[in-house]
C-alpha cells in the first residue's frame, strides 16, 4: 500500500493533493449547508446569504452557515496542531487528545465556570488556552524525567495519565454542581451544534495567530526532525523554534476546546494521512493537514446528522469512532519498537 501511495504521490504531486483537499473542503462545506433534518435548495442558500429567513429552509441555512464555519476552523486548528506536535516531539502518536492538552483545557474551562463564574466566550477562550498550556508543560516535564529524556513512549504515557486525571477532576468538580452539570457534560462530548457567528468571532484572533505561527514553523520543524544538534549546526535556535511551534499548538488546541469541547483523534489521523500523501516536508504537510482537518470535521458533522435523523450525533463521537481504529492501525503499523 505504501508503494501505491508513493506512485500516486509522484503522479499527482504535492500541489495536486493540496488542490484535491481544497476541493474536498468546498464539497463538504456545501453538503454541510444543504444536508440535515430538512433538505434545502440553492434558492434558500442565496436568500439566507442575503439575510433572509422567511422560510423554514432559509432559517435552516442561516443556522448551518456558522456551524459549518466553526467546524472548518476547529478542524483546521486540530489538524495543524497535531502535525506541529508530532513534528516538535518527533512522536508519531502525538495528538492534542492523547497528550492531555485537550483535557487540560477542558479542566481549566470547567473550573473557571464552577468557581469563578465566567460566562463569556472570551473568558472561556483564555481559560482554555491557560489549561492547554499548563497541561502541555506538565506532560513534557513528566515525560522528560528519567534516562533518555522525553521519549515518544514516555510522552504518550504521561499524556494518557494526564488525560485520565483531568477527566476525573472534571467529574469531581461537576458532581456537586447540578446547575452546570448538564451543560458541561454535553460540552465535554465535543460538537459544533448551536454555533453562531457571534460565538465564532472571539476565537478568530487566537486561531489566526496560531495558524500563522504554526505554518511559519515548517522550516524549523524540518530541521528539528534531523535532531537538535544537526538543527543547531544549521543555525536554528532549537529552544526558540520548539517553543514557538508549541505555543501555536497550545493556542489552536486551547481555543478549539474552549468553544467546541474536547474533540479527539483529528490531530492524530489527519497528519498521518497527509504524510502518506505528501511526505515529511512540513512546508507541504502543515497546510495540507489544516485543509484536510477542516474537511474531515465538516464531513464528520454531516455524518452525525445523517445517521441519527431526526436527532444528531455530536461530532466528537463520530471522530472517536473513526479515530480509534486508525489509532490501532498506526500502532500496529509502526510496531512498538518504533516508539
Amino acid at each position: 500500500m505504501t508503494a501505491i501511495l508513493h506512485i500516486r504521490r509522484v503522479a499527482i504531486g504535492r500541489p495536486g493533493w493540496l488542490a484535491l483537499a481544497l476541493a474536498a473542503l468546498c464539497l463538504t462545506a456545501v453538503l454541510s449547508v444543504t444536508v440535515g433534518t430538512r433538505a434545502v435548495g440553492w434558492d434558500d442558500i442565496g436568500a439566507a446569504l442575503t439575510g433572509g429567513t422567511e422560510t423554514i429552509g432559509q432559517a435552516a441555512v442561516a443556522l448551518r452557515l456558522p456551524r459549518t464555519a466553526l467546524a472548518a476552523l476547529a478542524g483546521a486548528a486540530l489538524g495543524l496542531a497535531g502535525a506541529v506536535m508530532q513534528g516538535v516531539t518527533r512522536n508519531p502518536l502525538a495528538d492534542p487528545g492523547l497528550l492531555g492538552v485537550n483535557a487540560g483545557a477542558a479542566l481549566a474551562v470547567v473550573i473557571a465556570i464552577a468557581y469563578f463564574g465566567i460566562d463569556t466566550l472570551g473568558a472561556y477562550v483564555w481559560a482554555g488556552i491557560g489549561g492547554a498550556g499548563a497541561a502541555s508543560c506538565f506532560v513534557y516535564a513528566v515525560g522528560s524525567l528519567g534516562r533518555g529524556g522525553a521519549t515518544p513512549l514516555k510522552l504518550t504515557l504521561a499524556g494518557a495519565a494526564t488525560s485520565i486525571a483531568a477527566g476525573s477532576c472534571v467529574t469531581a468538580v461537576i458532581l456537586g454542581r447540578n446547575d452546570i452539570a448538564g451543560a458541561v457534560q454535553s460540552w465535554q462530548v465535543g460538537g459544533v451544534g448551536g454555533a453562531t457567528f457571534t460565538g465564532v468571532i472571539p476565537m478568530l484572533p487566537f486561531l489566526l495567530v496560531g495558524l500563522v505561527v504554526g505554518l511559519l514553523s515548517a522550516r524549523h520543524l524540518n530541521m528539528l526532525a534531523l535532531g537538535d544538534e544537526t538543527a543547531s549546526a544549521f543555525g536554528v535556535r532549537v529552544p526558540l523554534a520548539r517553543g514557538a511551534a508549541l505555543v501555536s499548538a497550545v493556542l489552536l488546541c486551547g481555543v478549539t476546546t474552549a468553544i467546541c469541547g474536547p474533540i479527539g483523534f483529528v490531530g492524530l489521523i489527519v497528519p498521518h494521512l497527509c504524510r502518506l500523501l505528501v511526505g515529511v516536508d512540513h512546508r507541504w504537510l502543515l497546510p495540507l493537514s489544516a485543509v484536510t482537518g477542516a474537511a474531515l470535521l465538516i464531513a464528520a458533522d454531516v455524518l452525525g446528522r445523517v445517521i441519527a435523523r431526526p436527532a444528531e450525533v455530536d461530532v466528537g463521537i463520530v471522530t472517536a469512532f473513526i479515530g480509534a481504529p486508525v489509532f490501532i492501525w498506526i500502532v500496529r503499523r509502526r510496531q512498538v519498537r518504533d516508539l
